[in-house]
């Protein structure tokens, strides 16, 4: 209400009440007349005033009193309780399964406040001397401090330099109304309005309460809101562990949270009254210098808090260890310092225990000379590279299309495809002929793997690996072809560790956990018992994998585990992803701003991170062999030509065998192998057309085949004949001796 308002309300009553006494009975007016006759006798001549005048000066003090009260009325402030419900801290916090403190996370940016601090959880010598720096007299008045109050309006009349003279109780007052403390507020009728509502918290409010909540409201420096936020931001301590010194320097920002440190250092020593104040320069200037690295703020997990703590003051319990959390934040780092920037930036790790399905361990990145670091690795979608192959052999070995010791051919193959001919290669350019499963799947070799898909099919890959829980898989099969088999699909490290523990769980597969209230899922079987139990123990075994990596690699461990590297095309990502019987790790090291790395190989890049990890797991308790489920023999096997050396392979029941020997070529149905079909091919007009002769392969047994070009004989199958063929498209066929197709490719000349 502004003045003018008041005013006119005040007039108004006061011409409402004088109409009343005009108006009052003839005897108010007789017995008016009896009492002034009374006095002039007595002498008193001209005392007893006329009733008209002496209403009116009663109905003017009337109005006064009640405009007074009406000027000057504070607004409604809340009980105590109701503060406290509506706290609302600016944090959210992040504990691992055990209630340490993980991580936080700042939701609200309109103030940093913490949690609200109880007035027995702050050290008893900063309660005393904030009490003293701001209302000394706090405990013995009710509201308001008379003689602040006194010394502060004598100082205003000699000129002196004014002081305030505002409670406790005024300030917290003001803070819960803040239009008792707006700006420009420094008047009168203000003053009477917080005293006022200073009186009436007194009335409702304990005196420990009210300090309570002064200690709480108050800023003390920039943004931070209330003694936790000021001791954790300034000091990097809880309010019970402030010291005398602290609360001073506290104390000192009150009257002006923007002080420069000298200042600040100045009143600490005003406040103290120590004779040497040295010290508080340098403290002073320590607690407002740069931000300081927060102790009480472990900051082990930055991309899973973000992830979770969406709401102010939430308090998330995650399925976290931090033990385990310090353990993966040490390998990725330490590895990623080894490296360096300029191979490789980024990394994430994720440690799953794969009885309950907890995520133990869930490292997204560290910072360091990472040029992406909020970017979360590990749940980002990268190229799985050669990840994905435990499950194409699972999968083929399930259906019966081969075993651990079935022969696979790793020899140069090109398909046609819809947008052309895809070409696999191997990892280092280089071809091992015959070899079994077990090898090729421990030593990722590439051409076998696509062979195993021709054998399984790409759609029926393609739904395992969704079933899987490899979501990123949004295309069907055909989109992604045969490079499928070598991980041309995007997966994020979440998925590829939920998929491996199925592997463990003898192919049974459910969600991971991140919090410890979240549902609990039941296994889904994904792969039969048998099969994922044939290919855990093709993934444990050194000897199988030593062509590839040699046999002290990272992947070799002094117990029981199961590891599978991948590389992704280009160099962009490097993963290693393995378990042991009670836990399942996985690592991916790249750049997130998709970048190839430099010299960076599959046992240089993830896999020492998986190892340091691996170790500090069982470290009390090594990983032991799964029990071998039922529906498995055991055989002891031979190699013709001695192609590999003797061992135990285990087969599904009733497909197992002694002697494993390759197909002879003329045991193969003859076919031609060059030109593909599809292919294209260009002449070039600056070299001599007589040197692009096309060269004509054929495999298996081709004895008294012929060869035929656009219906001309071009000799038998074995002559391997150098063709030069006129630009447009050409059908070359493979014929028997009765004139029978056996096998034809179409190719054109540009």
């Amino acid at each position: 209400m502004t003045a003018k308002e008041a005013f006119t309300h005040l007039l108004a009553f006061a011409r409402r009440w004088t109409k009343r006494i005009d108006d009052a009975p003839e005897a108010l007016h007789a017995w008016a007349g009896r009492e002034r006759a009374a006095w002039k006798e007595r002498g008193w001549r001209g005392v007893v005033t006329p009733p008209r005048v002496t209403g009116t000066i009663l109905t003017l003090l009337l109005a006064g009193s009640a405009g007074f009260w009406w000027v000057t009325r504070p607004p409604a402030l809340p009980d105590y309780g109701a503060v406290r419900a509506g706290w609302h801290p600016s944090e959210a916090w992040l504990y691992d399964r055990h209630g340490v403190l993980i991580d936080s996370s700042r939701i609200d940016f309109q103030a940093r406040r913490l949690a609200w601090t109880r007035l027995k959880d702050i050290s008893p010598v900063a309660r005393d001397i904030l009490v003293a720096a701001e209302d000394r007299r706090f405990r013995e008045h009710g509201g308001v401090d008379w003689m602040a109050l006194s010394g502060a309006a004598r100082d205003r009349i000699e000129g002196k330099r004014g002081r305030g003279a505002s409670t406790l109780s005024m300030q917290v007052a003001a803070y819960l109304a803040p239009d008792l403390a707006a700006p420009g507020s420094r008047g009168m009728r203000e003053k009477l309005r917080q005293m006022r509502a200073a009186w009436s918290l007194e009335s409702r409010w304990t005196k420990d309460q009210i300090l309570e909540a002064y200690l709480n409201l108050a800023g003390f420096r920039g943004e931070a809101q209330g003694i936790g936020a000021a001791a954790l931001g300034l000091f990097g301590k809880t309010p019970a562990t402030l010291t005398r010194d602290d609360a001073l320097l506290l104390a000192a920002l009150l009257p002006n949270p923007q002080a420069n440190p000298s200042e600040v250092a100045r009143r600490a020593c005003a406040l103290s009254r120590d004779k040497d104040c040295t010290r508080f320069a340098g403290a002073a200037a320590s607690m407002l210098g740069p931000a300081r690295s927060l102790a009480l703020d472990p900051g082990l997990a930055p991309h899973l808090s973000a992830a979770l703590l969406t709401k102010p003051g939430a308090r998330i319990t995650s399925t976290l260890d931090a033990r385990i959390q310090r353990a993966a934040i040490t390998a990725l780092r330490r590895q990623l310092q080894g490296l360096g920037g300029s191979r490789a930036r980024d990394g994430a790790v994720v440690v799953v225990d794969n009885a309950s399905g907890d995520v133990l361990a869930y490292v997204g990145g560290i910072g360091g000379e990472s040029t992406a670091p909020a970017v979360d690795g590990a749940s980002s979608y990268r190229q799985a590279g050669s990840t994905l192959k435990p499950f194409l052999y699972a999968m083929g070995i399930e259906k019966g299309y081969l075993t651990a010791a079935s022969i696979l051919d790793d020899s140069p193959v090109q398909l046609d495809t819809a947008s052309g001919l895809y070409v696999p290669q191997n990892y280092d350019k280089a071809f091992k002929g015959p070899v079994s499963a077990r090898i090729a799947l421990a030593g990722s070799l590439n051409v076998p793997a696509v062979r195993t898909l021709l054998l399984t099919g790409v759609d029926a890959f393609r739904d395992r690996l969704w079933d899987t829980g490899y979501r990123g898989l949004v295309e069907d099969g055909q989109y992604y072809g045969y490079s499928l088999a070598l991980g041309s699909a995007e997966v994020t490290l979440m998925e590829q560790v939920a998929a491996y523990r199925s592997l463990a769980l003898e192919g049974r597969w459910s969600p991971l956990r991140l919090t410890l209230d979240a549902k609990t899922d039941a296994l889904r079987r994904t792969t039969s018992p048998q099969a994922t139990w044939i290919v855990a123990d093709m993934l444990a075994d050194p000897n199988a994998r030593a062509g590839t990596f040699g046999v002290d690699s990272a992947l070799r461990l002094p117990f029981w585990a199961a590891v599978k590297t991948g590389t992704s095309k280009a160099m962009r990502d490097n993963w290693c992803v393995g378990f042991t019987d009670r836990f399942t790790v996985g690592v991916w090291v790249g750049n997130l701003e998709g970048d190839p790395m430099r010299a960076v190989s599959g046992t240089s890049g993830a896999a020492p991170v998986w190892r340091d990890v691996m170790l500090a797991l069982n470290e009390a308790d090594p990983g032991k062999a799964p029990p071998r489920p039922q529906g498995i023999e055991e055989r002891q096997i031979r190699f013709a030509a001695g192609m590999e050396q003797p061992r135990r392979e285990y087969f599904l029941k009733g497909t197992g065998m002694d002697r494993i020997a390759y197909a002879p070529a003329e045991s193969r149905r003859p076919r031609i192998t060059n030109p593909v079909a599809g292919s294209v091919y260009a002449l070039d007009p600056d070299i001599p057309v007589d040197n692009q002769r096309l060269a004509i392969s054929v495999s298996g047994q081709a004895l008294g085949h012929r060869l035929i070009l656009d219906k001309r004989d071009l000799g038998t199958a074995d002559s391997k004949p150098l063709i030069l063929a006129p630009p447009g498209k050409h059908r070359l066929a493979l014929v028997d001796l009765d004139g029978k197709v056996i096998d034809q490719v179409l190719f054109t000349i540009r």
